[in-house]
């Protein structure tokens, strides 16, 4: 019996690393697919456990702007000896808006911490979420790149407010970021880019803060958590290429011809 539970737990975090591999990239709301994954296998979950999956999808992202990563360190390095690169390098000022988008996120990420499991678990209010989502995607549409865009700390600042609020269950993290850097003149390529640099410390200050006691791993699943996060990170990596191309063919608004319909479904399940 022992063995068999224990099957059944890896196969149930598999599955939910899958969902948080394709979900955590494509805009259609990793948190809010993991909350109704969870509620059909009834596993419960938990907001550590969502983390961990969290921390697969966080490492395909570093692997793929790795150079970038890499890049932003080097300029802000060396706008410590040149501070004009701040208002003229554009790859300085990206790394500034990084900087600038994460406080707005970390505010409100901390503010809502506390609600945010338990309203995992109110189908409606993921539902709500859901149509929130296929919102955004829609009028991502009505966005209009504008002529040497640069990012500035107000334009990021925006940017990590959308961040922010896609702390809620069922509102994607990358359809609110893409679509309003696209909405504030960026062009595909850099609002994709921008997308998943700012996510980058929010999903890890994240991880650091909820993993940060020894019992925490324990909550997360134990060994089927990290299953899950290795699942994730592989189907992550495929998605975020995917993803990739359809922003830049500005395709991101189909996605809603799916969530929409998602939408309604979870509020009739729920």
């Amino acid at each position: 019996m022992t063995e068999l539970a224990l099957t059944a737990g890896v196969v149930e975090t598999a599955i939910l690393g899958v969902v948080q591999g394709l979900t955590e990239f494509l805009p259609i709301s990793s948190d809010g697919h993991l909350a109704l994954g969870q509620k059909l296998l009834r596993t419960g979950g938990n907001l550590e456990m969502t983390v961990l999956l969290h921390a697969g999808t966080l490492l395909a992202t570093l692997l793929v702007f790795r150079k970038e990563v890499l890049g932003l360190f080097k300029e802000l390095a060396a706008v410590l000896k040149d501070r004009g690169r701040l208002t003229t390098d554009p790859v300085a000022m990206e790394g500034v808006g990084v900087i600038v988008a994460s406080v707005p996120t970390a505010i409100i990420g901390l503010l809502l911490k506390k609600r945010i499991e338990a309203w995992s678990h109110v189908s409606w209010i993921v539902a709500v979420c859901f149509m929130g989502t296929a919102l955004v995607l829609l009028v991502s549409r009505l966005g209009k790149e504008r002529e040497g865009f640069r990012w500035t700390p107000k334009l990021a600042f925006i940017v990590g407010l959308a961040q922010g609020a896609a702390v809620l269950p069922g509102l994607s993290r990358s359809a609110c970021t893409i679509a309003t850097a696209l909405l504030l003149g960026a062009p595909p390529k850099d609002a994709f880019r921008f997308s998943f640099l700012i996510s980058l410390p929010a999903v890890g200050g994240a991880l650091l803060l909820e993993l940060k006691d020894p019992g925490a791993l324990a909550r997360a699943g134990g060994t089927d958590g990290i299953i899950g996060a290795i699942v994730a990170f592989f189907v992550g990596l495929g998605a975020l290429y995917a993803l990739r191309g359809v922003v830049s063919r500005g395709k991101l608004w189909a996605f809603a011809l799916y969530v929409i319909p998602l939408a309604i479904l979870t509020f009739v399940l729920g």
